[in-house]
């Protein structure tokens, strides 16, 4: 298949871009390198550094002769989101529909989303939460994320343009930004090694589902894969595991032989307080289910981060 993945210079889209190649497929990339770094790009794959909301995405589509879009790109802060909320409409709305209305007109077969597990449920009624609970974001970004949901269900219904949605938890990995992308794993680690305190916001027992981004790629493999088969739904990709600040701190404490005593800090206006994905869905109809458990993300994790330094 020939391929466009957005943001592929970034954390999570760059491991999915190593994917597809080894696996045979032909991969266009576009990003604007806001938050991306060249140095993911891999070099078998065609690079384009455009953004999304412009206009020239459309040739670029047509003239790849693109089969299939798989959509990474998007502003990931949540607290961005919540400071400047027309910055985030613009990318994670506007751009989005920018890319739509390119493969609609190009004849894109299938279009891979990246929503979010976390932010679209919102402060959940009951635990874990599985794709029919309701949908409650809490913030701009979430929003975005379940407006594109719409959009996709629209775009389908009316140009024929079948999708999949797969719904991340918190992924961490290595190539994570601990400075453009707020991830708890990516922050404490980063500053462990330099020998800084991590600092825990509130009480440290707001929980996420956390989610290994080598298990969240085989996802985007499955969906790429089975797309003539399962398409037009959303999964959710995590783990099912509601795991706690504390005991992300704990766990790379023991990973890096460190004894930092825990140091709080006033929590987070608004930050949601519980967070878990049911994952029997993907398991059933894309047969995928996580591998990587946290000792062992976190193992290959603080592995990337001491090579780097």
């Amino acid at each position: 298949m020939k391929v466009l993945v957005t943001g592929g210079a970034g954390f999570i889209a760059s491991h999915i871009v190593d994917a597809y190649l080894t696996s045979g497929h032909k991969v266009v990339i576009v990003d604007n390198l806001t938050t991306g770094q060249e140095i993911n790009i891999n070099p078998k794959a065609q690079f384009y550094k455009l953004d999304i909301r412009d206009q020239e995405l459309l040739e670029i589509i047509r003239k790849e002769k693109i089969e299939v879009v798989s959509h990474q790109a998007a502003q990931v802060d949540i607290r961005r989101s919540v400071l400047d909320p027309v910055y985030d409409a613009s990318v994670n709305i506007l751009g989005s529909i920018n890319l739509l209305e390119a493969c609609v007109k190009t004849g894109v077969k299938h279009f891979i989303f990246a929503s979010t597990g976390g932010a679209i449920y919102g402060e959940q009624s009951y635990f874990p939460a599985d794709e029919t609970h309701p949908l409650n974001p809490m913030s701009p970004y979430g929003i975005t994320k379940l407006t594109l949901e719409k959009y996709l269900s629209y775009y389908s219904n009316t140009y024929n343009l079948t999708y999949t949605a797969l719904r991340y938890g918190n992924v961490y990995g290595p190539r994570q930004n601990p400075k453009g992308e707020a991830g708890v794993v990516a922050i404490f680690c980063e500053q462990m090694l330099a020998g800084k305190t991590p600092i825990i916001n509130g009480n440290g027992k707001q929980t996420r589902d956390y989610i290994y981004v080598g298990d969240v790629v085989k996802a985007n493999l499955l969906a790429l894969e089975n797309y003539q088969t399962v398409f037009n739904q959303a999964f959710n990709i995590g783990t099912g595991i509601e795991t706690d600040v504390i005991d992300i701190f704990k766990t790379l404490q023991d990973e890096l032989k460190t004894d930092y005593e825990q140091t709080h800090a006033a929590a987070k206006a608004g930050e949601q307080r519980r967070s878990v994905l049911n994952i029997n869905k993907a398991k059933e109809k894309l047969g995928w289910q996580p591998t990587v458990d946290l000792k062992i993300g976190f193992h290959k994790t603080v592995k990337f981060y001491q090579e780097k330094l």
